[in-house]
């Protein structure tokens, strides 16, 4: 049977009393290593078990523990699995753990495990946005914990795909005084650079999903919001305000000596017509970011898409 990482390490809809071969897969080391200790630690917390490294399969014999303890084999890129010798080992009271790199060799096996009723097969990749919200929803409600809805979904959003490195940033959270849970502190907990947020402008002619990427990794918050606008008012203010080319490049900031490629080509795009529609966009935007502020961080994006809707049309 497949079961996936996160009902083991979250002992959710999970039950292994006659599961005997756990065959763990994947390209997320972390999430293995987790899932394997999980495994380890719940069997040792309903009996005695013995755990001992196993390297094939081929003319495998399991004695009893003199104690009559129950052993946990551990096999790491073991050799030899295959149905008749998975078998050859349904009569012993041991339990199997196998951890196998991904390749294509290994499909016939997995497809083995997943049918098989007394197996579970657990395949471990890079955490996805459900998965975060579930593991964040789990710690929040395990240590009491109560954060913004703003904050819970930069969390979702920014915490790291790989587990390990997810759990380490929110047991950092736990250090941290209910009333310190804020924005500066979990963008410090979480090494976020927000800095150079007028750059994201100067991605306005790549693809959507890219402006989209590069806005997410700057613009957290409110405040990430009004700055980044700022600059975006400015830059938009120039093309409104200047008679021509050689007026408009005369005022373009030193500083932007990189960019001005790019804004002279951006300000050609733009007519008498199109320069109207953007003043209006200008004056729409910062009514909505004054009315609904809770929606900023989306009003902003869909500011910047406007503006390369115009400037492209």
């Amino acid at each position: 049977m497949k079961i996936e990482p996160l009902n083991i390490i979250l002992n959710k809809e999970y039950n292994n009393n006659n599961i005997k071969f756990y065959f763990i897969s994947g390209n997320e080391t972390t999430l293995i290593e987790k899932v394997t200790d999980k495994l380890i630690s719940k069997y040792r917390e309903s009996e005695q078990i013995v755990v001992s490294k196993i390297d094939t399969l081929s003319n495998f014999v399991h004695e009893e523990g003199l104690f009559g303890n129950k052993t946990l084999f551990l096999g790491k890129n073991c050799k030899d699995i295959n149905e008749k010798n998975i078998d050859l080992l349904r009569q012993t009271d041991a339990v199997f753990v196998f951890i196998h790199e991904n390749s294509q060799k290994i499909k016939p096996i997995k497809k083995f495990f997943e049918k098989d009723k007394m197996s579970y097969l657990i395949d471990c990749y890079e955490l996805n946005k459900n998965s975060k919200v579930n593991i964040i929803n789990e710690f929040l409600m395990v240590n009491n914990l109560k954060i913004e809805k703003s904050l819970y979904w930069m969390l979702v959003e920014k915490l790291d795909n790989r587990y390990v490195f997810l759990e380490n940033s929110l047991n950092n959270l736990i250090k941290l005084d209910q009333r310190d849970i804020n924005y500066q502190n979990i963008r410090k907990l979480l090494s976020l650079d927000t800095s150079g947020k007028e750059k994201v402008f100067f991605n306005l002619f790549k693809s959507n999903n890219e402006i989209v990427r590069v806005y997410r990794d700057k613009i957290l918050s409110n405040s990430d919001v009004n700055e980044f606008y700022y600059y975006c008012r400015y830059f938009c203010q120039l093309i409104i305000d200047s008679k021509n080319e050689n007026d408009y490049s005369k005022k373009i900031p030193a500083y932007l000596f990189k960019e001005k490629d790019f804004l002279i080509d951006l300000f050609r795009r733009f007519n008498s017509k199109k320069k109207i529609l953007l003043l209006n966009l200008l004056s729409k935007t910062e009514y909505i970011l004054r009315k609904e502020s809770a929606l900023s961080t989306f009003t902003g994006l869909r500011f910047l898409l406007s503006v390369k809707k115009i400037s492209i049309s």
